[in-house]
């Protein structure tokens, strides 16, 4: 779980105007922000089977949002993959 301070500063990094949370590029990066921290949580609780469930689908839904910037503006997605360090 990320607290408000992680994710404000998600937001400002990533937003294209002020107030921007449901942009894609703002979506993947609050997901990407997650999956680290629940990454980190199942390092320590290797049994937490719950915990690797929802894992598995924020990460499926950050590859759906992906596809989704990928398909719509080429540009953004390489943007957000260079920033994120993802591929």
């Amino acid at each position: 779980m990320l607290t408000k301070r992680q994710k404000d500063n998600v937001f400002k990094k990533f937003a294209k105007s002020e107030g921007d949370t449901g942009s894609p590029e703002v979506q993947v990066a609050l997901l990407s922000r997650q999956i680290e921290a629940l990454a980190e949580h199942l390092k320590k609780n290797r049994k937490d089977k719950h915990s690797r469930k929802g894992l598995l689908q924020m990460v499926a839904d950050r590859q759906k949002h992906l596809r989704y910037l990928k398909k719509k503006d080429e540009k953004r997605y390489t943007t957000v993959m260079k920033k994120l360090g993802l591929k």
